[in-house]
């Protein structure tokens, strides 16, 4: 039996009402929360493997604009049915394959476009838990007008082509990450010592199961509580330092 890679368990959730409102741009939908100032800075939020409309998505992306940016959670499933967690895991390999981390492209530069020419942004950043984590990944490895990258425990795949990120990137993953080994973790370390040529980081927090950042206050572990709220002030300080 294999580790269930991306799923954690999200158990009983508490309600969560949203500060933001829902867009069409183009062939997308996405969710939209704004700061109550006007600014030229926004973030792309990427969801994880349960979709733009996952309560736990959409309070980070209430929780960005909090800090004064344009924050957005396109859906980058376009429509398709996101992963539930009353799926069954041996069919997570086939619905991984229509639903594929590192092809975000298009979607991105939709959104980027709509930022720019309908929200007046200037500098963007991105963040992303989970499958979105590996879609930042990606991301910063090929797109220039993303200012500035947090992938939260995006799973890491070793390849040479992985490293030589275009814009700051920080990299946060819990210690206890079933799907992401510390060896892992320390290779991509080693390897971006050797051909990173921007600024980046790692950091892994003591005691910290595969999406731990994006739990909501109320559905925090007391034990878990510091560290959760450590990894989101570091995303934003970071997206803060860049964008």
């Amino acid at each position: 039996q294999m580790a269930d890679p991306f799923l954690y368990n999200t158990g009983e959730r508490s309600h969560y009402g949203c500060l933001g409102h829902e867009v069409q741009i183009e062939y997308l939908k996405a969710y939209v929360c704004r700061p109550p100032f006007v600014t030229d800075k926004a973030v792309i939020v990427v969801h994880d493997v349960f979709g733009w409309r996952f309560p736990d998505i959409r309070y980070i992306v209430d929780l960005m604009a909090g800090h004064g940016y344009i924050t957005i959670c396109p859906d980058f499933f376009k429509g398709t049915e996101p992963w539930k967690s009353t799926d069954h895991w041996a069919d997570f390999r086939d619905w991984m394959k229509d639903h594929d981390p590192m092809k975000v492209d298009k979607e991105a530069d939709v959104v980027l476009k709509y930022l720019k020419e309908q929200c007046g942004a200037k500098k963007i950043g991105i963040v992303g838990f989970s499958w979105g984590g590996m879609a930042v990944h990606h991301l910063m490895l090929k797109n220039r007008q993303l200012t500035a990258g947090v992938s939260l425990y995006g799973i890491v795949r070793d390849s040479e082509e992985r490293y030589s990120l275009l814009n700051p990137t920080f990299f946060i993953f819990g210690e206890k990450d079933h799907t992401i080994s510390l060896d892992q973790i320390f290779l991509l370390e080693d390897k971006l010592k050797q051909y990173c040529k921007v600024p980046y980081k790692i950091k892994v927090y003591p005691g910290q199961v595969h999406g731990f950042a994006q739990l909501k206050p109320e559905d925090m572990k007391p034990e878990d509580k510091p560290y959760i709220e450590e990894a989101r002030r570091d995303m934003i300080d970071w997206i803060k330092m860049f964008v």
